[in-house]
């Protein structure tokens, strides 16, 4: 047995265990000793450590981006910890400046509530719900009064918290930074102090407020906290981080099928980084697969092994099966199970309708002059036929007609 001392405990095989699944994938950890302390008080008292994630709801769905942390919750939970998942109803009021060269609109309590109902719901696909401690934390934060906020705010300096990037940047040009966007950092900080938290997670860009957490804990008389950051997710085009407003993204929440394609389509090199950040499977098991691909494997066999892990753990595995045969079938050429079906009129007169208006008409292209650039690509079938005529009409029939890889629709024309 490896044994080393760490304080009065000893840092036995399993704790070593535990810090392997700590560091994994992630970009910090604050500071290492003191977290190899906890987890070796945690192996010899049996008591487990809280471990706390906060998550503002300022948005009513996940995506896969956000679960980079939720995994390693759900890594530390199997372990045998406490996990915190703190909706942040109460700071989500204030509005989150980090990483912003403007102030955010606050939303309304209303958004706040509607946001937050579906935000656990979507988690529990990847935490154990019966496993998890649910807190929010208006808990605390209505009831901290305008007393208890000013002697919190007396236990942090104007120069600390200017040394924020964003801050600093923005009171250097000019930019407006209003009073209750000190508060920010200042409640998720005192967050850890009402949660006795061991240790907190966050994005690489809430470390500042992870440290004040640290902070405020040792003001506050507490043992402070570890932090442990994990990076930002890169979307699906390998260079932006994953966000809706940049449409690199793959939804929790969206259909299996377009999920199993989304993963497929990024790049074998983003694909591992993905492995490491997104998989259950061990770091061994990953090694393995990275060496069978490096040996001429080809590395699409990698790719759909990811992709089915992905679709299962939000849906299931039967549909992940079917996801898979589902883009088998497209890429053959076949036919997805279920597609739209769309009745179209003839032009006037009973005259046949031209491919690019038909495409638009269809929902396949958003105007006509699209669908006859697609036609020129060569990215239109109908029954599997590719068209390469864009002045082809048809006449009364049905016919099934594809743009690209994934749009169907069975039109019938009459």
């Amino acid at each position: 047995m490896n044994q080393a001392s760490s304080s009065k405990f000893c840092v036995t095989d399993r704790v070593q265990e535990a810090l392997a699944v700590s560091l994994r994938g992630c970009d910090e950890l604050i500071p290492q000793d003191e977290w190899i302390k906890k987890l070796a008080r945690s192996e010899a008292t049996g008591i487990p450590l809280r471990i706390k994630l906060g998550l503002d709801p300022t948005a009513p769905d996940i995506h896969i981006g956000h679960t980079v942390v939720l995994n390693k919750m759900r890594q530390l939970q199997d372990l045998g910890h406490t996990v915190i998942f703190l909706i942040g109803d109460f700071t989500t009021l204030i509005g989150d400046p980090s990483g912003r060269n403007t102030t955010r609109p606050p939303l309304t309590r209303e958004q706040i509530e509607a946001n937050a109902q579906t935000y656990y719901r979507q988690a529990s696909m990847v935490l154990d719900p019966s496993k998890t401690e649910i807190r929010y934390n208006s808990e605390w934060g209505d009831t901290l009064g305008s007393r208890g906020m000013i002697e919190l705010a007396a236990k942090y300096t104007v120069a600390r918290m200017m040394e924020r990037n964003d801050f600093h940047d923005r009171f250097k040009s000019g930019t407006p930074i209003s009073v209750h966007e000190f508060l920010y950092p200042l409640m998720q900080g005192y967050d850890s102090v009402a949660l006795k938290s061991d240790l907190e997670l966050g994005g690489t860009d809430q470390k500042f407020n992870l440290l004040v957490g640290r902070h405020l804990q040792a003001e506050y008389g507490q043992e402070p906290q570890c932090i442990l950051t994990m990076p930002l997710l890169e979307g699906l085009d390998g260079i932006e981080k994953m966000s809706k407003s940049k449409n690199n993204y793959i939804g929790i929440s969206e259909e299996p099928n377009t999920m199993f394609a989304k993963v497929l389509s990024i790049s074998d090199v983003l694909m591992w980084r993905w492995y490491t950040l997104l998989s259950f499977q061990s770091e061994a098991a990953i090694a393995a697969l990275k060496a069978e691909v490096a040996a001429g494997r080809n590395p699409k066999d990698a790719k759909v092994a990811l992709a089915k892990e992905i679709t299962a753990r939000f849906h299931s595995v039967a549909a992940a099966d079917a996801a898979e045969q589902d883009f088998i079938n497209r890429s053959k050429g076949g036919v997805p199970d279920e597609i739209d079906e769309v009745a179209l009129p003839l032009g006037e007169g009973g005259a046949p309708l031209g491919l690019g208006a038909l495409l638009k008409l269809a929902g396949l292209a958003a105007s006509s002059g699209e669908g006859n650039r697609l036609i020129d690509g060569g990215g239109v079938r109908i029954d599997s036929s590719v068209i390469s005529d864009k002045g082809l009409k048809l006449g009364a029939g049905t016919y099934v007609v594809q743009v690209g890889k994934r749009k169907f629709a069975k039109v019938t024309v009459g």
